[in-house]
């Protein structure tokens, strides 16, 4: 992303069927508390409606949470969407991913993956950063 002057614009969903958005609604309103646009998704979403919220936002960054033991299948299915779409937009996700499995999400094209409880300065950062931007904006 080119530094334009304009908010990053994020997107952030839950995939699946997993109920639990407790941390989702707090990141997102980490990321609009730092200028950040926030599409908010919420629960339930399918990889399409994901990619159709990043075609008409012309999202800047994509933010899955995970807490459904998902993130092997559902992180690299969201990024070869993105991918099969034409768009070129980081994925982050957010939640519980041991370690062991960050190598195979890295491999599979996430850009990052944030802990529970990472404190608000991480998770602006690495939006910020995986969106290209250095700085507060």
């Amino acid at each position: 992303m080119v530094d334009t002057g304009l908010p990053i614009r994020i997107v952030l969903a839950k995939l699946g069927f997993d109920g639990h958005d407790r941390g989702l609604k707090v990141v997102a309103r980490m990321l609009r508390d730092a200028g950040m646009e926030v599409v908010y998704l919420g629960l339930r979403q399918t990889t399409d409606s994901v990619i159709k919220a990043v075609e008409q936002e012309d999202a800047d960054v994509v933010g899955i949470s995970m807490h459904n033991a998902g993130h092997l299948t559902l992180g690299p299915m969201i990024v070869a969407a993105l991918d099969e779409a034409g768009l070129d937009v980081p994925v982050v996700i957010g939640g519980i991913v041991p370690d062991v499995d960050l190598p195979d999400l890295e491999a599979a094209g996430v850009a990052a993956v944030l802990g529970p409880g990472a404190p608000v300065d991480e998770v602006v950062s690495t939006v910020r950063a995986v969106a290209g931007l250095d700085g507060p904006n």
